[in-house]
């Protein structure tokens, strides 16, 4: 995560973005002024002058100033993939994955309940993933949900990943890492 001074720039195109925590899609019409509340992963999150939150994907960078992912380390990135067990390298990827509100993993807030590696006849496998929300009626699951299944699908050798949200048990911040909780000054 980068931290950003509270600098009001202007969307330099339209872009997709979705408003937290609802989910709902929108578009930020170009010359929307917005301030980088968070970087994570592959995501931004972005406050409006109404104070609203949106999270815009890393290949929109450029709308508000950013380079966007170049995709030249590709090979790089192949081999690392490739390298120790399996389910390190999913717990690996799903660390990848941030609550757009909170700038901590969905590992180290204690998100994923379960992570389910098989392997399948062609050597290749599949993945199971359990994992709650911080609030039950937070909008973002599904994006969450999706994401974590797309980086877990990156792996080259893992053939499906299923992400379901669960709410039992309900998530308690006793469940966060001490990382989490010192990140967030709660020790």
């Amino acid at each position: 995560m980068r931290s950003h001074n509270n600098t009001w720039i202007e969307t330099e195109r339209d872009v997709p973005a979705t408003v937290i925590p609802s989910g709902d899609d929108v578009t930020l019409n170009e010359g929307t002024k917005v301030m980088i509340n968070q970087e994570m992963g592959d995501q931004f999150t972005l406050r409006t002058q109404r104070g609203h939150l949106v999270r815009i994907e890393a290949e929109d960078a450029d709308a508000i100033g950013r380079e966007p992912p170049s995709g030249d380390d590709e090979t790089d990135a192949t081999d690392e993939e490739l390298e120790g067990p399996v389910e390190d390298r999913v717990w690996d990827k799903l660390s990848e994955v941030y609550d757009p509100e909170i700038p901590i993993d969905v590992t180290e807030l204690g998100l994923i309940y379960e992570c389910n590696v098989e392997e399948n006849d062609d050597g290749n496998h599949d993945v199971h993933v359990e994992m709650t929300l911080t609030a039950p009626g937070c909008g973002m699951g599904d994006v969450m949900a999706q994401d974590a299944m797309q980086k877990v699908e990156s792996l080259p050798d893992v053939d499906a990943c299923d992400v379901e949200i669960v709410f039992n048990p309900p998530w308690t911040p006793d469940r966060m890492s001490d990382e989490a909780r010192l990140e967030l000054g709660m020790i």
